[in-house]
């Protein structure tokens, strides 16, 4: 058999049913158009949604705005696993009464005044904008929307999914930007797309981002940031910390993978930059209420290093996409201070991928491989 013949053939009967399929594409409105009789209402239809969605943001710093947010945030049975009657007092007993001024002014001291809103918002906009730009630049046989919504506050979920089926989107790829998984980040994120449509009449195929914390486009964009990170500072680590943000051990214990995730991820950073585990260690930050949580923990470490004589460290946040509360304030004021106040000299927080070169290859990445078959 003359295999080059056949490879040949092969090759260009695909492209030809690519052709066939392009051409029908193209031709569908006008087709469907033609045939709809007078009277029939004017329906959008056709597109592909890519809906990249985050954690959220508050509407402002002020108690009310805060309020609310954290509101929804801590009602979230997927956040806090306790029994309703059990948690509900306490949240608005206690916390949702004192909680809010003490959110509200660490929010105000990473708050972008420019456009009066959270960093995170800030940045999930850009990379939605950017990675549409990359989208609109490719030959397609469907059109793409990309679009950006919030888990917590605004832009909602519902709203955007709404607005993406308004445009004609009849298949939708929703990405929880969260590179390990965790039933309190990806899975909520899922939940709320699969109410937003249980709701709908005509709902759009679906298909969902999977956790991509092994990624090997995920591995070498932090890999490059960090390399980029670490070539501007003054100075040179004698530890660099990757600081995931934790979980009650609970959840791990019953069942959630994220743990393991994250200990994968920095082992694959560390192989790929070369670095020893003395070098590069793995910390949680974040915790909340009086459980047990991931350890080791992020500012008990830090408080650690600086007591046993370490004078120099960075710390970066492989588990958030993008810059915030968790990252601007928590790690970069919090744990500066620690640091500082424990006998550490130099001290850099190194930023998330955010809307980076880097970033953006990897989330373009990530969405052509799961937009397969469909654009």
């Amino acid at each position: 058999m003359d295999t080059r013949r056949t490879n040949h053939t092969v090759h260009c009967d695909f492209l030809h049913r690519r052709a066939t399929f392009e051409n029908l594409d193209r031709d569908e409105d006008h087709t469907m158009n033609k045939n709809w009789p007078d009277n029939h209402p004017s329906v959008a239809f056709g597109k592909v949604g890519v809906l990249l969605v985050n954690l959220g943001t508050p509407d402002g710093t002020d108690y009310k705005s805060m309020r609310r947010y954290l509101k929804e945030f801590l009602s979230d049975q997927r956040v806090i696993e306790e029994p309703r009657w059990k948690w509900w007092p306490i949240l608005n007993g206690i916390i949702l009464q004192t909680r809010p001024q003490k959110s509200g002014k660490a929010y105000a001291s990473i708050w972008n005044n420019e456009k009066n809103e959270g960093p995170l918002l800030t940045i999930t906009r850009s990379q939605s904008e950017k990675l549409a730009e990359r989208f609109a630049a490719l030959t397609l046989a469907r059109p793409v929307e990309v679009d950006y919504a919030m888990r917590y506050g605004n832009p909602s979920i519902k709203s955007k999914i709404t607005a993406l089926a308004e445009k004609g989107c009849e298949r939708l790829l929703v990405l929880p930007l969260y590179p390990q998984y965790a039933a309190a980040t990806t899975a909520t994120v899922n939940d709320v797309v699969f109410d937003v449509l249980k709701e709908m009449r005509w709902q759009p195929a679906l298909r969902t981002l999977p956790p991509y914390h092994d990624n090997p486009a995920y591995i070498e964009a932090l890999a490059t940031s960090l390399k980029n990170s670490l070539s501007k500072l003054d100075f040179e680590p004698e530890v660099i910390l990757a600081s995931y943000h934790g979980i009650p051990q609970r959840y791990f214990d019953n069942g959630d993978p994220y743990h393991c995730h994250c200990m994968k991820t920095s082992r694959l950073v560390r192989e790929a930059l070369g670095w020893s585990k003395d070098y590069m260690r793995t910390t949680f930050q974040s915790r909340f209420g009086p459980e047990e949580w991931l350890q080791p923990y992020t500012d008990k470490t830090v408080e650690s290093l600086a007591q046993s004589g370490v004078k120099r460290i960075a710390i970066f946040n492989p588990g958030f996409s993008a810059d915030c509360l968790e990252t601007l304030e928590e790690i970069d004021g919090e744990n500066r201070e620690i640091f500082m106040e424990h006998g550490g000299e130099q001290f850099a927080h190194l930023p998330c991928l955010n809307d980076s070169e880097e970033g953006m290859d990897m989330l373009a990445s990530l969405t052509i491989n799961e937009l397969q078959g469909w654009v």
